[in-house]
């Protein structure tokens, strides 16, 4: 049941592409990104999300595939799940303390591809804390410094949205656009900041990566 589980899981988020075709990653990526399964994940992975907040899923943290699965449960489905509530974000301590504790037992550095080693740090980058952002940062970089030459632009822009995103909490100390949600009062410079238009994860790709999402 574990096995079948983790992969479905594994499965649904990593679909097989072809091999160095940049063009399926950048639309994989808009599909991650922009909420392309938000249907799907609500209606086949919510009574999973359910079961991996009452802690029955902790078994999957001792191996680095199972671990990955359970951190996009907690970190990724949560957030659709959860869209538009204040809950959508209450799992973001245990996701991050599972990557953490993920990277510090090798189960990071035993993840094959940079698709998924993104996805088990990227709660790092949701945090409100910089040391965890600047660890993000630091990984994503790293990800690129070892990337295949076709897929190194998509990674440098993965990069650039984890600055960005160390670079919001250095300003304001948190994420200002979770203030609503989470009960907060903006302060005049964050809600200048929301109405800009410059949220971090609405940025849109630069023209080399977007020419793929044009449908002809």
């Amino acid at each position: 049941m574990k096995t079948t589980a983790v992969e479905d899981v594994l499965k649904f988020w990593f679909p097989s592409l072809p091999d160095s075709d940049l063009a399926a990653r950048v639309r994989q990526f808009d599909w991650w990104f922009r909420g392309g399964g938000d249907a799907e994940i609500v209606a086949r992975f919510s009574p999973l999300l359910e079961r991996a907040i009452a802690g029955e899923l902790n078994d999957w943290t001792r191996e680095p595939r199972s671990r990955l699965a359970l951190i996009l449960i907690l970190d990724q489905f949560s957030r659709t799940i959860y869209q538009g509530t204040d809950r959508a974000f209450a799992q973001d301590e245990t996701a991050r303390a599972l990557t953490i504790s993920g990277i510090e037992l090798g189960h990071y550095t035993a993840l094959e591809t940079p698709w998924e080693k993104t996805f088990f740090f990227l709660p790092l980058g949701h945090a409100e804390q910089l040391q965890h952002l600047e660890m993000s940062v630091q990984l994503a970089d790293a990800l690129v410094d070892e990337s295949l030459p076709e897929y190194r632009s998509l990674l440098e822009f993965s990069a650039a949205q984890a600055r960005r995103q160390r670079d919001v909490v250095a300003r304001f100390g948190r994420q200002p656009h979770r203030n609503k949600l989470l009960g907060r009062i903006s302060t005049p410079a964050e809600l200048e900041y929301l109405a800009s238009g410059q949220l971090v994860h609405k940025q849109p790709f630069p023209p080399d990566l977007a020419q793929f999402l044009i449908r002809h």
